[in-house]
């Protein structure tokens, strides 16, 4: 089973993105540890050339599942998103400086899309393993929703049932931000651990 893993570079301000640091987390671990092959990028946090990238991966990898991971910094859990916009809507640019204001992200696409990753079963066992974690009903308007929509979009377009959705992360207990973001924050090594955790249930349920 190979599994798309894609992460985002820092933005806003930020230095450190820890969706980006997860993914590369999960590229170092060996891949004898698991059964499933990953196959890990870092996305630009840009609308246009995120969505562009990752529909550029479903095609050539043709994988089995996608698992988008990006930050929520008011997040209090890890959050698994159950549905996404078909929205663009921010109240700050991109990194390419592109300010979308309720703008359709495919006027000829369906209103949203559900995430088709067993959130149920994920949720079960991120709580079985005491992290904090819930679902969330949608991924917000901004580059995050862009790519979970535009995935999902794709793989529709292609006509397969590969399981695809979104994870948002918290900040990192590591990381120094002023002023402080008010959702509760996570140490890196847990929320690797948690999307670790996400990717075997589907390893589990293929």
């Amino acid at each position: 089973m190979t599994i798309l893993v894609t992460g985002f570079e820092p933005f806003d301000g930020l230095a450190v993105n820890p969706s980006g640091e997860i993914v590369a987390a999960l590229a170092r671990r060996p891949a004898a540890d698991r059964r499933t092959k990953l196959v890990t990028e870092i996305l630009p946090c840009e609308f246009r050339a995120a969505g562009s990238r990752v529909v550029t991966l479903i095609r050539e990898l043709r994988p089995d599942a996608v698992v988008s991971v990006g930050l929520a910094a008011s997040a209090s859990a890890i959050r698994l998103e159950r549905h996404a916009l078909n929205l663009n809507d921010s109240l700050r640019p991109d990194n390419g400086s592109d300010l979308a204001t309720g703008h359709l992200i495919d006027p000829d696409g369906p209103i949203g899309y559900w995430s088709t990753l067993p959130l149920d079963a994920m949720l079960l066992a991120l709580k079985a393993r005491d992290i904090p974690a819930i679902i969330s009903n949608h991924a917000g308007a901004y580059v995050c929703n862009h790519v979970f929509y535009t995935a999902r979009r794709e793989i529709e377009r292609l006509g397969w049932e590969t399981p695809c959705g979104f994870i948002h992360v918290p900040l990192t207990t590591e990381q120094g931000v002023t002023p402080p973001a008010p959702g509760a924050r996570l140490p890196l090594a847990t929320m690797v651990d948690a999307v670790e955790c996400c990717l075997s249930i589907l390893d589990d349920t293929h």
